[in-house]
């Protein structure tokens, strides 16, 4: 077995109501700088042992469509590297 991080990054869809990036975007627009859109996301960093990447990133999109994701208004990256 070899250790993995596995990089899960967990952003809404385009189209769904994102209030943080929203104010986000509103505040940085107030300090002078020009945006077209901005968009939050939450990184979750998980260590997991494996027996290689494409295991480890199997077990990671597992977790992101069983708990770290709600498919139906997030979409995820997966991004696997040893640790």
């Amino acid at each position: 077995m070899t250790a993995y991080t596995a990089t899960v990054t967990v952003r809404l869809k385009r189209g769904v109501l994102d209030p943080e990036a929203e104010t986000t975007q509103q505040a940085l627009e107030r300090l002078g700088f020009e945006l077209e859109d901005l968009r939050s996301a939450d990184r979750f960093e998980v260590d997991v042992d494996a027996a290689d990447a494409d295991d480890a990133e199997a077990r990671a999109t597992e977790m992101a469509e069983r708990l770290l994701a709600n498919p139906t208004i997030h979409d995820y990256d997966v991004e696997v590297a040893e640790a």
